[in-house]
């Protein structure tokens, strides 16, 4: 009987003896598994824990850029803006000039033109006044030829003669 009693007994089956052997690997090695294993989850946590506070900071880089970017976007722009109303007044001012530099060139050339005009005029009334004085001399040569004598041209010469000084202080 006594057989029969341990022989339905939760010692003789095999897993019993796992249950047990599990117990006692946990209880005598469970303090080094778990101190191991807390020690790794820790360092895992710790180098989690570094990883955000990285993020973090690299976030908090990033948006101070951002700003700065943005800040000097907004300055540039500013600046753009300014050199183009600047660069709008210069070329106001230099059309200006352009334009009095152009009216004045016209000026210029127009009293040119005048003055050109006025030296061919006088220049024709000057080859007029010559061809007319050739002419008159030619033809009072052949008049004075044809119809004066020898005294009266002496005559003649003479008083040209005389009134030559005063002639010579009226031109």
């Amino acid at each position: 009987m006594q057989w029969e009693a341990l022989a339905n007994s939760p010692f003789e089956r095999p897993t019993f003896w796992v249950a047990v052997a599990f117990v006692l690997f946990f209880a005598l090695l469970g303090k080094r598994l778990f101190a191991a294993l807390n020690t790794l989850l820790d360092a895992r946590a710790e180098a989690v824990r570094r990883e955000l506070e990285e993020a973090a900071r690299l976030r908090r880089e990033a948006e101070d850029m951002l700003r700065d970017a943005r800040a000097s976007r907004e300055t540039a722009l500013a600046e753009a803006r300014a050199l183009i109303e600047s660069a709008e007044v210069e070329a106001a001012r230099l059309a200006e000039a352009v334009r009095e530099e152009a009216e004045a060139s016209a000026r210029r050339r127009e009293q040119m033109a005048h003055a050109r005009i006025a030296a061919a005029e006088k220049a024709a009334l000057t080859s007029v006044r010559r061809a007319a004085a050739d002419i008159a001399t030619e033809v009072a040569r052949q008049v004075i030829a044809a119809d004066l004598d020898a005294d009266t041209g002496a005559a003649l010469v003479d008083s040209a003669i005389a009134g030559l000084p005063a002639a010579l202080r009226a031109a």
